[in-house]
């Protein structure tokens, strides 16, 4: 048992980058939203919320979180989906915002964003309408692309082209490739917007399959660099009347190495939202809606699944791949282990404040 004096020696010798090396010198904090307006960063190892600040502006519910590389700042979609803020997680006080819409032009971000790897430039897919006095002008969807360092009061430096549709960005590890998923998932030059290649999803083409179906706005792959979504599709060399006609599996990308994989783990049996991926045994993979489940992704099979108290949208990680956590939707956090998925805890939100379909990110400081 260390004493108090040991303890405090440790964190010291830490906080200098003497033991840089030591991975408990970098605590994990996950970042959520609260309805209407606010941010909320909790201690999992305490089971507690350590900080909650409000977002400045209009808003009913904040949508996708994006944290700096260095996990000192969140960027936030906000203000009814029309500017992103950026919040400092020690103070509260925000540093960057963007708002996109002005004169005749809404802009809307329909939640695909991302930041640069090194935390530089901030990445928002937009969709604009020109509101003309007789008619509502769709114009085309775009990333706009903001230099952080801008702060408050931040103009785009690019608009870069890009399909309709899109839900996640998520950055390449060397940052040389920008991965938009919408209807197929595309690799995108960060710098123009040009389209390198296309993997199809919705339009692949595996024998005796109908398009798989995707309904992932939740971008959860910090942990494993590895982004991973549910999908649903039909068999059509069998009958509807057949349960093993409908089948779930999981669309994984390997953000290191670009590997896309797609793979059917069980008979549709229950509704998916989002998932992640163990960052330590990096074949195992856990998804959330309803129940919690645990999934063999290499071997295609469903290992475990527990109800869970209520609807839960959003999950994540721990680092050392002990605990997983469960968000979003009501104003708990519920964690579990990933061996057993016995219920090992749940932190409570004051006041309890709906989190919507906010993003449960994770950072380390």
């Amino acid at each position: 048992m260390k004493t108090p004096f040991i303890r405090g020696l440790f964190a010291a010798l830490c906080c200098a980058g003497l033991l840089a090396a030591v991975p408990t010198c970098a605590k994990e904090y996950l970042i959520t939203g609260v309805k209407p307006n606010g941010l909320v960063v909790i201690d999992p190892a305490a089971r507690k919320v350590e900080k909650s600040f409000k977002i400045p502006g209009a808003g009913v519910a904040p949508g996708t979180i994006v944290p700096s590389p260095d996990g000192k700042i969140a960027y936030v979609v906000t203000n009814h989906l029309e500017s992103v803020s950026g919040i400092d997680l020690e103070s509260g006080k925000e540093v960057f915002r963007a708002d996109f819409s002005g004169n005749n032009l809404r802009v809307k971000a329909m939640f695909a964003m991302d930041v640069s790897p090194d935390g530089k430039e901030l990445f928002v897919f937009q969709s604009p309408v020109r509101l003309l006095p007789s008619e509502y002008k769709v114009e085309d969807t775009r990333i706009a692309v903001y230099r952080t360092a801008d702060g408050v009061g931040a103009k785009p430096v690019r608009l870069l082209p890009a399909p309709r549709r899109l839900a996640v960005l998520a950055f390449a590890k060397d940052g040389g490739t920008l991965w938009a998923l919408g209807w197929d998932l595309y690799a995108l030059d960060p710098k123009t917007g040009a389209i390198r290649e296309t993997r199809q999803v919705l339009n692949w083409t595996r024998e005796n399959y109908g398009p798989p179906d995707i309904l992932d706005v939740w971008p959860q792959f910090e942990q494993a660099a590895v982004f991973s979504t549910p999908y649903f599709t039909s068999r059509t060399d069998l009958p509807p009347t057949d349960p093993s006609a409908f089948k779930t599996g999981v669309l994984t990308l390997d953000l290191a190495s670009g590997k896309l994989e797609m793979k059917d783990f069980e008979n549709t049996s229950a509704v998916i939202f989002s998932s992640v991926v163990n960052p330590k045994k990096r074949d195992e993979l856990f998804s959330v809606y309803t129940q919690l489940s645990k999934i063999d992704a290499a071997g295609g099979a469903l290992v475990k699944r527990v109800d869970l108290p209520h609807t839960y949208y959003s999950i994540n990680i721990a680092g050392d791949g002990k605990e997983v956590y469960v968000g979003g939707t009501a104003c708990d956090v519920g964690v579990y282990s990933t061996d057993t998925l016995d219920r090992l805890g749940q932190i409570e939100i004051a006041g309890c404040p709906d989190q919507g379909v906010a993003s449960l990110r994770m950072i380390r400081r």
